[in-house]
């Protein structure tokens, strides 16, 4: 995502371009390995000094590349190729080398942590919130797997949109004008040329390739980037000082404030959050950048030159994440969990998350009020600080309905605990799908 390397992917795209000359006749194999060799020594600092010259950036690329070449090579460097020929092919290049290199490497080992850590806590019962409000048991583990299973398919969509980018070498307005004075097969040339740098060809193009394939990219990226700022919340909002269920590990010369020293603050999880609204917009940006008059017009020049920005700032939160959960040296969580907090927060809801279970039940034994008279019952216990299950056995009307519940059944409503449904087999079974489409998507 550097400079120099923008410049040095530019560069790989000249160098093919002569290879392909070679291999079509067009020039001979020594002249394309000189130019090759040329194009291994190019620096950022000798094309940003031609191009302060000439003010064009793809013609200063070429002219520092024939500076580096004989005579006899030079009418070879950049023939029949367009400045976005040249631009687009190495953007989707180093684009997808920065994600299979990079990025996905990156998610896979954060989506390991996730799994391991999910796995650890399936059956951690936890209060379920919903509207901010306690709602009904799930675990801990539970509440992991979501994440897991998102951004799995994140993960997958990232390859895919990855491997879908696309080069062009159709010339300056897409019909391979230049290339059909010296090809017999302009398409063939294309396709052999960007085959060899590992990307295919757009179907058709204007000046500049088809921009759905960059925009489904980055869409990807931004999407999973909401997925990393959606979990952070989360995590941020568990640290509460009133919920306390669980926290960022503190360095023992740690300040959390420059004023109030016992301060503790979530700052990993607030900073991905941060830098996520900061950089989201940007996909505004991509959308914008599909439009583009007739055969191509400039304004998307400026503006893609800070897709890379884009990429770093959320692979450095991927990778800020993974250590803030995950110690790498120890393969265990770094994320403490407080299972006392834990335990004291459901508690402070769990009678009244019997109403649910109570409800289902009684309708199922053929009262048909039931959900009223749950409602009835609970709001009424809560009111007064009394306990719903309590009621349930005491109060002749409920105790009726409640009688008629089977035996079974009736441990959902005396010990909601025991009312997560199938939140430990489902978190187990998302960890064990993951794990093994992880290893399919890295091989």
């Amino acid at each position: 995502m550097s400079e120099q390397a923008y410049v040095s992917y530019k560069a790989k795209v000249e160098a093919a371009l002569a290879r392909q000359l070679a291999r079509s006749g067009i020039c001979s194999n020594s002249v394309a390995s000189e130019i090759e060799r040329a194009c291994q020594n190019v620096s950022a600092m000798e094309v940003y000094a031609e191009e302060k010259v000439i003010k064009h950036d793809v013609r200063a690329l070429a002219n520092v590349i024939r500076r580096k070449v004989s005579d006899k090579a030079k009418p070879y460097v950049h023939l029949t190729a367009t400045s976005y020929d040249i631009v687009d092919t190495a953007n989707s290049l180093r684009f997808k080398d920065a994600v299979s290199n990079v990025i996905l490497p990156d998610l896979i080992a954060f989506e390991k942590a996730l799994i391991s850590i999910s796995k650890a806590y399936a059956s951690t019962v936890q209060a379920g919130r919903t509207h901010g409000q306690h709602a009904e048991p799930i675990t801990f583990g539970f509440f992991l797997s979501y994440y897991v299973s998102r951004l799995g398919k994140r993960i997958i969509k990232l390859k895919e949109s990855s491997e879908a980018l696309t080069g062009k070498f159709a010339g300056a307005v897409g019909v391979y004008g230049p290339l059909s004075l010296i090809a017999n097969n302009p398409e063939k040339f294309e396709e052999d040329l960007l085959s060899s740098l590992g990307l295919k060809s757009s179907e058709v193009s204007t000046q500049i390739v088809q921009p759905e394939p960059l925009t489904d990219l980055f869409h990807s990226v931004v999407s999973t980037f909401g997925i990393l700022a959606n979990f952070s919340r989360d995590m941020r909002n568990l640290q509460r000082t009133e919920i306390g269920e669980i926290t960022e590990e503190f360095g023992s010369k740690q300040v959390g404030s420059s004023t109030m020293p016992q301060k503790r603050n979530p700052i990993n999880f607030e900073n991905v959050e941060s830098l996520w609204k900061k950089f989201m917009p940007q996909m505004v940006t991509v959308y914008l950048d599909q439009v583009s008059e007739h055969q191509r017009d400039l304004t998307n020049s400026s503006s893609q030159r800070y897709l890379p920005e884009l990429l770093t700032i959320f692979d450095y939160c991927v990778r800020r994440l993974t250590r803030t959960i995950w110690n790498e040296e120890t393969a265990k969580a770094r994320i403490k969990v407080d299972l006392v907090n834990i335990e004291t927060n459901l508690s402070r809801s769990l009678d009244s998350m019997a109403a649910e279970p109570f409800y289902v039940l009684s309708a199922m034994s053929g009262d048909e009020d039931a959900h009223e008279r749950a409602r009835v019952s609970v709001q009424r216990a809560i009111a007064s600080g009394s306990s719903f299950v309590e009621a349930l056995k005491k109060d002749p009307e409920l105790r009726n309905y409640y009688k008629q519940i089977p035996a079974s059944k009736r441990k959902f409503i005396e010990n909601p605990k025991l009312y997560t449904g199938i939140a430990q087999k489902k978190t187990l079974q998302v960890a064990a799908r993951w794990e093994k489409r992880l290893k399919s998507i890295k091989s």
